[in-house]
């Protein structure tokens, strides 16, 4: 086999188990994934869309 196949083998299961990953390990995907705002919007996109987990609050910065 070669990378590219290895590659849609890994992405496939990346988004079969998205939902199930820690925000951590989605935020570190993610950034993996993109290289720039355009492609970056449109994964955010289809993220959300997808899968609504997805869509949490953001990150606390303070305790109150």
């Amino acid at each position: 086999m070669d990378e590219n196949k290895f590659a849609a083998l890994l992405g496939h299961a990346a988004l079969k188990v998205w939902p199930e990953l820690s925000r951590d390990a989605q935020e570190m995907l993610f950034a993996a994934a993109v290289d720039d705002g355009v492609i970056a919007n449109t994964l955010a996109t289809y993220l959300h869309d997808h899968h609504p987990r997805t869509a949490h609050p953001p990150k606390p910065t303070a305790l109150v």
